[in-house]
């Protein structure tokens, strides 16, 4: 691309329908808009700025395009401004990943290995210096000595400080002037198209984003390893880090699944010597339960059987052990992250037996899932209503730097996001039915009744509002992230139509096979689903211990969607530098923490585990006995005055006063939350210390860079003589070291 412009395949169209600002120049960037709205200003600034013009108007009255360029003194000169890194030597690519090594000693053949062409060599470098030019590798090639992505971000950086009215009035930059309607679009051009041609080609001719389409945007390769040193060289740090973080978040994933699925699996297996649940199922009428409101009847607590049993399933000793295994697995997997800085019943059977009566006692049952998808509906409303409101609260408060900017509206979204995904599960999980009072003193809100748990008890209700919440924004988004680029697409290509006829069929150009494109949205929607859903694996996992299956699958595919997406519907971005996933890193921390405590309280007060636990140890080991245990008689006066004696779910006396037994149990709750809490973090301590933040391959590979520096350019070579030792250390240390963005590709 950065060579010669190749001949075109129509000069008459070259001739006839280009008007050049300059001579034909490379392509670096591209500015689209028509005529009328050209900012003359804008133009010769950034003409003054070094940069060099080629303006096309494939047909008259149509689109204009004008090209971008920058010449080898530009591009020297903001090198340096920008201190962008200059190679110094190239260290070699380790043969092996780590998942490939454990694979080969267990003679186990790698299905996920993936031979990938052009593998970009790495490079020690260092800031880069204009009077130490010769000091760097291939400064003589000055077609090629600037990589494409580095060409890019130069362009973009003069385009975002050129004037082009007031500067006292913020009139600078590109950005501006899109957002004014002067100019219909800004963008990098593709590398070429991303199809293979329809002859045979040998791999190493591919360019570069045929290579990323076919090695890793396409569905087959949903099993690989993920490209990153390809993703790095075309998309930039930040995209390559993204994919880097998400796909070692889903490696991760992997045994949180297997082990959820296992708990989950054994309380299907063991739900047959759930003693609780066989002693309501055979009760026949032994308890008559008060009215679940002030209109109903009431009813017989062996009608929700299949609900006693089903709940099981969330609620069995399994669970808790697979909450402490969550918050070590949370902590574990950013600890690592940072180091490189995832009996069975027939229901449908059993509702036909039970007839007439499940219907009224599922009632409840049946309306929190329809208030659940009313629930996601106006969560997913309000999503976009609260982003809109973050972005203007970050603008009123005026950051000097576009991070700062970023780091306060990615924690405002996140806090809005925040209360408008889990505030119904902390609703059912900590507050629905702590009020209800009991018969004939019920607790009211302005005159009415407080809600009350459906007969199956909270747990259950979590789980049904986590699996709608969580599963049906998966699904949304995905949907979504499919559809929406492809309607805009075609959107796009359809206000274009007019131009295409225009042009008498000819041949699209690059430019304008870009153009057809959308947009590209950045990375921040990404990190946010899957932060979102990081939290729904983690605080409530102890009422949903499939959640980590369901985010695995999710993310399988969402790794192939988002490659997708930028390969093949998106416009090319700028590449960007970073250093790690920003205040994304501290947010996920601080879920991590959250669910610790969080899932303390949830075994202690929502769950039945406490309570069986101390049932077990005071009256009957095996459980019998227990259901009665925990009903209480509602008062006298309340019995007589219509519906006779009845029972409701507490541990109080006749009166309605507590018994002895709610302070046991409160106090024996308390215990276990300061216990789980105390022995989860103090183990996480340990894992902290033991797991060093920066391996020591990496320190020893930031070591000898620095050394290589140094040497680059002091300007006295003397002085940084050293003593043999110590070079041979370093060359031994040499043939250790992986760099971080090696080990990136490993995970």
């Amino acid at each position: 691309m950065w060579g010669e412009r190749a001949p075109s395949t129509h000069p008459e169209r070259e001739q006839d329908q280009m008007c050049s600002l300059r001579a034909p120049v490379a392509d670096d960037y591209v500015l689209v808009g028509e005529l009328a709205r050209w900012r003359d200003r804008f133009i010769q600034n950034i003409q003054s700025a070094g940069l060099l013009l080629e303006k096309v108007q494939p047909a008259k009255k149509t689109i204009h395009y004008l090209k971008l360029s920058a010449p080898w003194d530009v591009l020297v000169y903001y090198a340096e401004e920008l201190c962008l890194r200059a190679p110094l030597q190239a260290q070699p690519h380790p043969d092996f990943n780590t998942s490939a090594r454990v694979l080969q000693k267990l003679w186990v053949p790698n299905v996920m290995a993936d031979f990938v062409p052009n593998r970009p060599v790495d490079y020690y470098t260092c800031a880069f210096r204009k009077s130490k030019m010769e000091k760097f590798l291939g400064s003589e090639d000055h077609q090629n000595y600037f990589s494409i992505t580095q060409r890019h971000r130069i362009v973009y950086e003069i385009l975002a400080r050129t004037v082009y009215g007031k500067r006292k009035h913020a009139e600078v930059g590109a950005a501006r002037l899109l957002n004014e309607g002067a100019f219909k679009a800004a963008f990098p051009l593709h590398e070429g198209p991303f199809e293979l041609p329809d002859y045979e080609i040998s791999p190493d001719q591919l360019n570069k984003r045929q290579i990323l389409y076919h090695y890793w945007a396409r569905w087959s390769k949903w099993y690989k390893y993920q490209p990153l040193d390809h993703i790095r060289e075309y998309f930039g740090e930040k995209i390559a880090l993204y994919f880097a973080w998400l796909g070692f978040y889903t490696a991760w994933l992997l045994p949180a699944a297997i082990v959820g699925t296992f708990v989950f699996v054994s309380g299907i297996m063991t739900m047959g010597s759930n003693t609780p649940a066989k002693e309501i199922c055979e009760s026949g009428g032994h308890y008559l339960m008060c009215p679940l409101c002030e209109t109903c009847k009431p009813w017989n607590m062996s009608d929700i059987c299949p609900m006693a049993q089903v709940g099981y399933l969330f609620d069995h000793p399994g669970t808790v052990f697979f909450s402490v295994f969550m918050s070590f697995w949370a902590v574990t997997f950013l600890e690592y992250w940072k180091q490189l800085s995832p009996e069975s019943l027939d229901l449908s059977v059993m509702m036909y037996e039970t007839g007439s009566s499940v219907l009224r006692t599922q009632a409840g049952n049946i309306a929190n899932i329809s208030s659940s998808m009313v629930n996601l509906a106006l969560i997913l409303l309000m999503g976009q209503v609260y982003t809109a409101l973050a972005e203007q609260l970050t603008k009123w408060e005026m950051h000097r730097t576009q991070t700062q900017y970023e780091d306060a509206f990615t924690f405002k979204v996140f806090i809005f996001q925040f209360v408008n995904f889990y505030s119904s599960p902390f609703y059912v999980a900590f507050f629905k039915g702590r009020f209800v009072g009991y018969p004939g003193h019920y607790g009211t809100l302005f005159g009415m009744r407080n809600e009350d748990c459906g007969p199956g008890g909270c747990l259950i209700e979590l789980a049904e509002q986590l699996f709608i919440i969580m599963i049906g924004k998966q699904l949304i988004n995905n949907v979504q992230e499919f559809v929406i680029p492809k309607v805009k697409a075609w959107r796009q290509k359809k206000a274009l139509a007019s131009v295409k006829k225009a042009q008498g069929g000819l041949e699209p150009q690059r430019w304008e096979q870009d153009y057809e494109l959308v947009a590209c949205e950045g990375l921040f929607d990404e990190y946010l689903e899957i932060v979102l859903q990081f939290g729904f694996i983690t605080i409530f996992v102890a009422a949903f211990p499939l959640a980590p299956l369901f985010a695995l699958l999710n993310n399988w595919a969402e790794v192939r969607l988002d490659a997708h997406k930028f390969v093949c519907e998106y416009r090319r971005p700028v590449a960007e530098r970073a250093q790690n996933i920003g205040v994304w890193f501290i947010i996920l921390e601080a879920l991590s923490h959250v669910s610790v405590i969080v899932n303390a309280f949830l075994i202690a007060f929502t769950s039945d585990f406490l309570p069986r636990l101390l049932y077990r140890y005071k009256f009957n080991s095996d459980l019998h006995g227990y259901v009665n245990f925990t009903l209480a008689y509602a008062p006298p006066s309340y019995n007589y005055s219509s519906h006779g004696m009845c029972r409701y779910k507490a541990f109080r006396d006749e009166n309605g006063s507590y018994t002895l037994v709610y302070w046991e149990l409160l106090a024996v709750r308390l215990g276990f939350i300061i216990a789980f809490e105390h022995v989860v973090f103090s183990v996480l301590r340990v894992i902290d210390w033991m797991v060093p933040d920066v391996p020591e391959s990496l320190e020893l590979k930031v070591k000898r860079e620095r050394y290589l520096a140094k040497q680059a350019l002091a300007d006295n070579q003397e002085a940084l003589l050293v003593s043999g030792s110590w070079r041979a250390a370093q060359v031994s240390a040499h043939s250790g070291v992986h760099t971080l963005h090696s080990r990136l590709y490993e995970a």
